[in-house]
């Protein structure tokens, strides 16, 4: 699967509000992490944190790892190659980001890998808030990217399990798109939920000034 740039906004986004807000970040957990590309956003902004991400395909598990190998940051990130509902549950993550598979009711390709990566065949909303539950310190925040509309319905699974949304950043390709992804960041005590929105290009398709403020330390040519 190739780098996205909504993926890229996510990891931005979830490395400056743990930041902003001083998050313990020492452990995070990365669900269904292809090539390692929001392991790695995190890696380079928080210095203290130690990634473990995970990844059922095993082709993109070797890719992630050559590519965390390859970093500065090795010594802090690795993966496992393996159905994150079959994990043990050890010491709990203090942080969880997870770019899940999109679509539980939309049209599927001939391709079993991109039906896999792209569509819930392998991990529900509803398993992954279990996942999440399981794995997740009880004063700890997760961070996950959906399509617009689709975030809404597991917004309400989400409170059902008991997480609710502390932060959600809706996204427009401009600004005179409709929103089309939102990342939404959680935790178990409910309270008031900030949203903010942004768009990605402005007129004459050039990156807002909002996109290249939270792009730019990870972006060569911004």
């Amino acid at each position: 699967m190739k780098v996205c740039t909504d993926a890229c906004i996510q990891g931005a986004y979830t490395a400056r509000y743990i930041l902003e807000n001083s998050l313990p970040s020492s452990a995070i957990m990365d669900i269904g992490a292809g090539t390692g590309l929001l392991s790695l956003m995190l890696a380079q902004q928080l210095p203290t944190a130690t990634i473990t991400a995970v990844e059922l395909d095993a082709t993109a598990a070797v890719q992630a790892a050559e590519n965390m190998a390859l970093s500065p940051w090795s010594f802090r990130t690795g993966v496992i190659t393996g159905d994150i509902k079959e994990l043990p549950v050890t010491a709990p993550y203090d942080f969880i980001i997870t770019n899940p598979p999109f679509y539980e009711a939309d049209l599927k390709s001939n391709d079993q890998l991109r039906n896999q990566a792209m569509h819930t065949t392998t991990l529900g909303y509803s398993s992954l808030l279990e996942v999440i539950t399981k794995h997740l310190a009880p004063d700890g925040f997760f961070s996950i990217l959906l399509p617009y509309q689709p975030f809404k319905n597991f917004a309400l699974k989400a409170a059902g399990a008991g997480f609710y949304a502390q932060q959600v950043l809706h996204i427009k390709q401009s600004d005179q798109h409709d929103y089309f992804r939102s990342v939404g960041i959680f935790k178990r005590n409910e309270g008031v939920t900030d949203t903010a929105e942004m768009a990605i290009r402005e007129t004459g398709n050039i990156y807002t000034s909002a996109f290249i403020d939270l792009l730019q330390p990870y972006y060569l040519y911004l």
